[in-house]
């Protein structure tokens, strides 16, 4: 049996670099989508390539990554008729929802036209790959029932679940009108040590760990109401790869089953810390988003009947993995 080849956009973000370690592991050939920026932004999956670009201490050339971007579509003709994949992760978005509402044009371009720019790639080149979309619970936004499962209304509330909205029907119709196999992750809230700074649970374990270490006094939030379903990101490629696994695509909630404020995180984060987050945390309605998604609890059952896929990882343990690395990291950065 030959081995498998997997295209990843959206490779040196915090879902493709678990999802490269992930195939990688299983024997893939794993070739990653990169957009030129003059700023090198590589360190989630550094370890993977050498200065020739394959991985470090080993003959087999079995990492790759190419310069492309989901806003040009010659670049995603040419890497997929070049590649000829057997399985596509499309993970590459403008992922931050409060930064949707500031360039909204961009997201769109970025996650919708994007997302339909790689299906006319693989439809038109007559590839027969598995695509794994990445959808969102944003597109649930001001929900309707909880918890939220495959057959929930949407009703999104910014840019970027809108995009995600049209991504998601986008691969529906797709699937249904040209036999296409893509299956839709409708993934929670899922977090990391390698989650982006700008985002609200890597802001209060880098706030907080840099409050016990001195490096500075307050953390200001937005929303500390909001109530999110977090599950650990390493969980959560597993399922992605699953869905690709099937004889049939479909469309799946990953999530946790379980749902806590912002304020409960900062608590449990602080508490780790031995701190109170009381003295330090603020809630600033500058930080606010101009349309609020309140709540959010995902019903993953399809996914465990189907895919046999369950989370592993509660929060307090996603809160003490992620701390105990903000940690390890600053303490090394301080004695530099």
């Amino acid at each position: 049996m030959s081995k498998k080849t997997a295209l990843i956009s959206g490779i040196t973000g915090q879902d493709g670099s678990y999802l490269v370690e992930l195939l990688i592991e299983k024997g893939y050939e794993v070739h990653g989508l990169v957009r030129r920026t003059s700023y090198f932004n590589r360190n989630r999956i550094e370890k993977f390539f050498d200065r020739k670009n394959h991985l470090k201490g080993g003959n087999k050339k079995n990492f790759f990554l190419h310069y492309g971007d989901l806003i040009d579509t010659s670049s995603i003709n040419l890497i997929i008729n070049k590649i000829k994949p057997n399985e596509i992760y499309n993970l590459g978005a403008q992922s931050h929802v409060a930064i949707s509402f500031e360039i909204p044009e961009y997201t769109s371009n970025v996650n919708a036209l994007g997302t339909l720019r790689l299906y006319e790639a693989v439809k038109n080149s007559g590839l027969k790959c598995k695509i794994y979309q990445a959808s969102s619970s944003e597109i649930f936004g001001k929900v309707s029932e909880t918890p939220q499962n495959e057959k929930t209304p949407f009703r999104p509330r910014s840019p970027y679940a809108i995009s995600k909205v049209y991504s998601h029907w986008l691969g529906v119709n797709y699937r249904e009108s040209y036999g296409m196999f893509i299956s839709n992750g409708i993934l929670f809230n899922h977090e990391s040590p390698r989650r982006g700074e700008n985002l609200v649970t890597r802001k209060i374990t880098l706030g907080a760990t840099s409050i016990k270490l001195g490096i500075q006094n307050k953390l200001i939030l937005g929303n500390l109401n909001a109530k999110r379903d977090w599950g650990y990101a390493k969980d959560y490629v597993e399922a992605m790869w699953l869905m690709l696994q099937q004889k049939k695509s479909d469309d799946f909630v990953i999530a946790t089953g379980k749902s806590y404020t912002v304020k409960y995180f900062c608590e449990l984060v602080f508490d780790i810390l031995d701190l109170d987050y009381k003295k330090y945390v603020i809630s600033d309605k500058k930080y606010f988003r101009p349309s609020e998604v309140d709540s959010l609890k995902g019903d993953y059952r399809k996914a465990k009947k189907i895919l046999g896929w369950k989370p592993k990882t509660s929060v307090e343990e996603l809160a003490k993995i992620m701390v105990d690395q903000e940690m390890k990291t600053l303490t090394k950065n301080q004695k530099k």
